[in-house]
């Protein structure tokens, strides 16, 4: 699914010059040369707006594959999308007036993108979901995971439809009897029969029941073979840990931290924590305000959380509870509306408002801006005892943000903190600027719609 929303972006970024050319043929009857093109503004002027328009379409989610839009929906996001485009680049525009491209040649020019957006989008989707064009996955196996794989396929909006199930000796039967396939022939037959392209194997026992040669002869006919864990992450963007074996971690491609990657991700880390200090200075007296008109006590809350490699250290955050808030209770989750949230705190839960110290924690190094949110000593040797590799989540930095944030609410029990888990070591496999920079994005989206807060 990565690549179709690489298609589109890059769909979009084209479209972004025709739209621009278009309007300058229509408004002057000339296109710009290419002198123009190439010289230092007309290349920042393409860069702002392409950034711009793709900024907006994916705070619309015109980039979440998952999500099924009507023609009428697709039409009312286009218009918002391009008028934060507008309202966005007409400020740039007034901060810098050098780069300015004038209102009615950008208006055109949205215009013409907002067209040619749809025409792209309709059309991918189209190509991209066509029934004849989607990857057919047979499952190797019967049992409860090739249940839960099958059940994936056929619920999961994404380019695969299920081919069935082939059945291997000694595997319990949990699918429908009627989706299994071979007849008594072996597996290659099946698979070319069912005009199969993936095979995903997932057995529950491996071990005496494994059709080796005939997996080989399917590999050999050019079809993608593929385990349940592997193909589970490519679906969900989260690891299944349950069916996840030290050696999967061991030989499977991620988990890739080099010296030059970290000195860019500390970088970044400072020089953008810096500047979130800088940026919301003004907003400070005005918070620590509200804090103290709505309850007693100091405005900074300080708790002591598990960093990078089981090290405790002491998290900062604006005070959204009464002081003394699990005196009686100890330390519990934090649950939905719950009593001891301040109304003023609620306010700063729900905008993200809360975690601005944070920032001093990402300047002294105790944390990154994006990563697996830190749990309190308290909670980490609990669900260390229940939960397989929830050890692993600390061999990288704690983050003010991160994969499992943006993508589940917030965790309040164990089972939340298993799911949490999925995102987390996901995200610590596959950890590129590309995908931290999808989670800034994600993050703007999460701030302005109030999501997962409690």
């Amino acid at each position: 699914m990565k690549k179709m929303v690489i298609l589109l972006i890059i769909g979009d970024m084209v479209c972004t010059a025709l739209a621009l050319a278009v309007a300058y043929l229509v408004r002057f009857g000339t296109v710009p040369g290419a002198e123009n093109l190439v010289s230092f503004t007309g290349a920042v002027q393409i860069v702002l707006l392409v950034l711009a328009v793709i900024f907006s379409s994916f705070m619309v989610e015109f980039y979440n594959t998952d999500r099924e839009l009507k023609l009428w929906e697709r039409l009312a996001y286009s218009v918002v999308s391009l008028g934060v485009s507008f309202l966005v680049l007409t400020s740039i525009f007034y901060l810098v007036p050098e780069l300015t491209i004038g209102r009615g040649l950008l208006a055109l020019a949205l215009t013409n993108f907002g067209i040619l957006q749809l025409l792209w989008h309709l059309f991918c989707r189209a190509s991209f979901y066509h029934p004849g064009l989607a990857s057919r996955v047979l499952v190797l196996g019967t049992g409860p995971l090739a249940r839960e794989i099958g059940g994936l396929v056929a619920t999961t909006n994404h380019n695969h439809v299920l081919a069935g199930y082939f059945g291997c000796p000694n595997e319990p039967v949990y699918v429908p009897s009627q989706h299994i396939v071979g007849n008594g022939d072996g597996l290659v037959s099946a698979a070319l029969r069912e005009r199969t392209d993936k095979i995903v194997v997932s057995l529950s026992e491996r071990r005496g029941s494994f059709p080796l040669h005939e997996v080989l002869n399917c590999k050999f006919s050019g079809i993608e073979v593929i385990d349940a864990p592997s193909f589970y992450e490519q679906l969900t963007g989260k690891l299944m840990i349950e069916n996840i074996t030290p050696s999967w971690f061991i030989f499977s491609n991620g988990f890739r931290r080099t010296g030059f990657g970290r000195v860019i991700k500390r970088s970044a880390d400072l020089v953008l924590s810096l500047m979130g200090i800088i940026a919301t200075l003004p907003l400070l007296p005005f918070i620590a305000l509200g804090i103290k008109l709505t309850s007693p006590g100091p405005v900074l809350f300080r708790q002591v959380r598990v960093g990078q490699g089981d090290r405790p250290f002491v998290l900062l955050k604006f005070r959204t509870m009464g002081v003394d808030a699990e005196k009686g209770t100890g330390a519990v989750w934090a649950q939905k509306d719950d009593p001891r949230v301040t109304r003023f705190g609620k306010f700063l839960r729900i905008s993200r408002l809360d975690e601005i110290p944070q920032l001093y924690n990402v300047l002294k190094g105790e944390m990154s801006l994006i990563g697996p949110r830190p749990e309190r000593p308290e909670f980490v040797e609990k669900l260390k005892e229940i939960i397989p590799y929830y050890s692993e989540r600390h061999f990288v930095k704690p983050g003010v943000t991160g994969w499992a944030q943006v993508k589940y609410a917030y965790g309040a029990s164990t089972e939340d903190a298993i799911e949490k888990l999925r995102y987390d070591l996901y995200y610590i496999k596959n950890m590129s600027l590309l995908l931290d920079v999808i989670i800034v994005l994600e993050t703007f989206k999460v701030m302005l719609f109030g999501r997962g807060s409690r």
